[in-house]
């Protein structure tokens, strides 16, 4: 059974912020969240985490092993290095779905996403380390069968943009209605899934299920371990035998 630590990670007021005292150059706020989102995401990936940017405004983060005096060192770091401040909500859940729900539901408890008086709320808990197991944590690993052949060396760069993103929205909706998952675009032709306790039989239903909706093919390597690093990297090496033998669903564990 998976155990999954989800914190959902949403900037202090950011629209307001945005357009006060008028409105701001958008190339300064793009550079604003991509570099805040770089932040966020090295300090969570050096203690074993995984942090997803969704919108920019709202990221969330799998945080399996780090603790609450972690969560506050991320929020004081960036309250002095940014003009913005976040706030946090911390769940668990056998389902990363069901800790999201906690997770968000914590934060919104704390006041509006838009309320000026809402400064770097932290709620919720974190697993201790005696509940802690090599299983708590699964993922998977997607990517586009042949899309360099299919799409990149085939089409302009747009056109593939949209091609891989169709497979992506598919599969976002599929797993988080169907099983409970979070899938998130990573780049190129990848997608990260943090998933609850599947077995072969759903990654198959689901790769089948993209492939008869929107015709984009699918491959996928998954692992589990107490942290998303872990069962990440032990997803990328399942990936690379799917690569290697033109399988489409391994498991590493």
């Amino acid at each position: 059974m998976t155990n999954t630590q989800v914190t959902l990670v949403q900037i202090d007021n950011y629209g307001p912020w945005t357009v006060t005292p008028e409105p701001r150059r958008e190339a300064d706020l793009q550079t604003l969240q991509s570099r805040l989102y770089a932040d966020i995401s090295q300090f969570v990936g050096n203690r074993e985490g995984y942090v997803f940017f969704t919108r920019f405004d709202n990221m969330i983060a799998v945080t399996n092993g780090l603790t609450m005096a972690d969560h506050e060192l991320l929020q004081e770091s960036v309250g002095n290095r940014y003009p913005v401040t976040l706030s946090l909500g911390v769940a668990t859940g056998t389902t990363p779905v069901q800790a999201l729900s906690d997770a968000t539901a914590l934060v919104q408890d704390a006041g509006s996403a838009q309320d000026k008086n809402r400064r770097e709320c932290l709620e919720g808990r974190t697993i201790d380390d005696v509940h802690r197991t090599g299983e708590d944590v699964q993922i998977a690993h997607f990517d586009v069968v042949d899309a360099t052949g299919q799409y990149t060396d085939e089409l302009n760069a747009f056109d593939s943009f949209i091609h891989i993103e169709q497979g992506y929205a598919e599969l976002m909706r599929h797993m988080r209605y169907v099983h409970d998952s979070l899938s998130f675009f990573v780049g190129g032709d990848n997608v990260i899934v943090v998933c609850p306790d599947l077995g072969v039989a759903e990654y198959e239903e689901a790769i089948g299920h993209v492939e008869e909706a929107v015709d984009v093919e699918l491959q996928v390597g998954v692992g589990r371990g107490a942290s998303a690093h872990d069962a990440g990297y032990a997803a990328k090496h399942a990936l690379e035998t799917c690569r290697a033998d033109g399988t489409r669903v391994e498991l590493e564990w």
